[in-house]
Formats: C-alpha cells, sequence, structure tokens
C-alpha cells in the first residue's frame, strides 16, 4: 500500500534529541525528517519543506512554495501570524496547552507573594532584620480569570483548592467547571470591580490589545492586583503604570511584557508592590515535552490523514 505522503519533507528546529527523532521517523517513516541547529540553516533550504516545526520568516515563507503546514513551538504563535501568512492556505498549529500548569502555578506563585507582601521578607532578610505583620490570606478572596483556555481552567482549579471565588472573562458567558460566574466581555466593568486579583491568561489578538486601560484599572478596587503571564499589551502599559504609581490598585505580577526583554531603564522594575518576571513562568522541561508530544500527534495525523489538533484560527490569532 502506498503511503499517503511519499515524499514528504519535515523540517524541524527546537530541542529535538536523538530519541524524539527516532520517535518521529517510526510515526511518519515515509517521510525525510531534516534538523537543523540554527534557523537560518532551515530557511536557506526552505524550497524543499512540505513541512516545519518551528517558525519562519516573512523572506522565507516568500520562497516556500512547497510549505502546507506550521507547527509553532509556541503557545501563541503571534509572530507567526503575518499577513502574507495568515493569507495563505498553510496551515498553522500551535502547542497551546503545553504551559498551562506551570503558568498557573506562576499566577498562585504571585498571587500569594503579593497578597503577604512577601517582598517585606524578602527585604527584611536581606537587612537581617526580624519583623513580623499582619498579612493577608487567598481564602475568601476573588480572582477573576481573563482567558478560560488550558491556562485559565488549570488556574480556576488550583485557585478553587484555595478557597478562592473564581470569575471567568471570554466572548460567552456559558458555565465552566472550576468557574463560579462568567463575564461577557460587554460587562468588563463589572467583572473587574468584583475581583481581589485580575489574571490575564488570553493570547494578544485584535479584540484583547490594549482592553486594559485607564477606565479599566479605575474600575478595579483599590485594593486588587493584577496579574499577567500570558502576553503582553493586553494591559495598555502608560495606565498601568499610572494606576500602581498613584494607588489606582494595589500590586501587580508581571511575567508577560509589551516589549521583551524588558529594557533595564523601563519603569516596571521599580514600580510599587510589583513583582517583575523574565516572561519565565512557563519554562520547564515539562512544558518542552508536552509541546513535542502535541507535534507528534500531529505529525501521526498528518501522515495518516486524519485532522489535526491544536489548529490556530489565523484570522483571529489563536
Amino acid at each position: 500500500m502506498t503511503p499517503p505522503h511519499p515524499a514528504l519533507s519535515v523540517f524541524l528546529t527546537g530541542e529535538i534529541d536523538d530519541d524524539r527523532m527516532a520517535e518521529l521517523r517510526r510515526i511518519a517513516p515515509a517521510a525525510r525528517l531534516t534538523y537543523f541547529d540554527h534557523q537560518e540553516a532551515m530557511e536557506a533550504a526552505i524550497e524543499e519543506a512540505d513541512i516545519v516545526a518551528g517558525s519562519l520568516s516573512p523572506a522565507a515563507f516568500a520562497r516556500a512554495g512547497r510549505l502546507k503546514w506550521v507547527h509553532s513551538w509556541a503557545a501563541g504563535p503571534n509572530t507567526q501570524l503575518f499577513p502574507a501568512f495568515v493569507d495563505s492556505p498553510v496551515v498553522l498549529t500551535c502547542s497551546k496547552g503545553n504551559g498551562a500548569i506551570p503558568l498557573a502555578e506562576h499566577a498562585v506563585m504571585l498571587m500569594l507573594l503579593l497578597n503577604r507582601n512577601a517582598l517585606r521578607w524578602l527585604e527584611g532578610q536581606r537587612e537581617h532584620r526580624w519583623e513580623s505583620f499582619v498579612h493577608g490570606e487567598l481564602n475568601g478572596l476573588t480572582v477573576g480569570i481573563i482567558g478560560t483556555g488550558y491556562s485559565g481552567q488549570d488556574l480556576a482549579l488550583k485557585a478553587k483548592a484555595f478557597h478562592m471565588r473564581v470569575l471567568g472573562l471570554r466572548r460567552q458567558d456559558r458555565p465552566a467547571e472550576h468557574f463560579d460566574r462568567m463575564y461577557r466581555h460587554a460587562e468588563l466593568h463589572a467583572f473587574l470591580a468584583e475581583c481581589d486579583f485580575v489574571v490575564v491568561t488570553a493570547p494578544l489578538t485584535p479584540e484583547t490589545e490594549g482592553m486594559l486601560g485607564e477606565a479599566e484599572f479605575r474600575a478595579m478596587k483599590p485594593t486588587a492586583h493584577y496579574i499577567c503571564f500570558s502576553r503582553g499589551g493586553i494591559a495598555d502599559d502608560d495606565a498601568l503604570l499610572r494606576a500602581l504609581r498613584e494607588g489606582w490598585i494595589a500590586g501587580a505580577g508581571l511575567d508577560a511584557h509589551l516589549l521583551e526583554p524588558l529594557p533595564a531603564d523601563s519603569p516596571f522594575w521599580d514600580a510599587p508592590n510589583t513583582i517583575v518576571t523574565p516572561h519565565n513562568g512557563a519554562t520547564t522541561k515539562a512544558t518542552r515535552t508536552r509541546g513535542y508530544s502535541i507535534f507528534a500527534e500531529n505529525l501521526a495525523r498528518y501522515d495518516t490523514d486524519r485532522p489535526l489538533i491544536n489548529i490556530v484560527d489565523k484570522s483571529a490569532g489563536y
């Protein structure tokens, strides 16, 4: 029996070791799999690729006449969504869901640190100063999650373990497991006013870009904290900085930033009661393993003409 794709050429970048390469060859034995250590070398040969696991620049994409499918190792493949690619018939899949567990853990860590004013403990340790104080607890507080995908759902489950009330914001207000109530985007201000923590897990899309500005931060409680681990740019940086400096909100935990790496002179480094991490919340070995497993599953599906998973709606951006 002739294989469905006897001359399939698959270009791979990223962390593919010998064991994983051997597994991929077992999955698609008729395919030609080529691993590239460097993006430049892969793009130099792009005319021969049917499938790319990685990313492509606009210049390389213009020469990729055989290309049918790109798999992004990222959960949010924003950099791949340039106009020529979006307008093309090339399928885009991504690794969404691979970092849901560590990202939810990161959000819980930030909530605990901010709620307990842990920066004060760290300063005391550096100064060898023994100072106890009354701090908060998550029990009974309300967390509002903007974006109810994989990481939002896992965070909702974890928040319930801390006896928190969990609200969600998404396009439709249909119920979801572990959420006490769901709000639609049109109800954003009412949603924000309820929250002790606002956590952004949503992707950066035309719909979410700049959705949190001055009016939104003023709608939050002055005792509330803002946390973002998905993408910068969903909050307006100027409005967020004013909210922190002028006390519209109590503080922030920022893992995702509009400009990355965050410039050394960024005012967010020294913003009041703000914890900055370098977009590092999902940098675990297990995250990479889950991302690889998604691609391996899809390669098996592609090789046997079955529907792919994690297909990105290129016009919507996720």
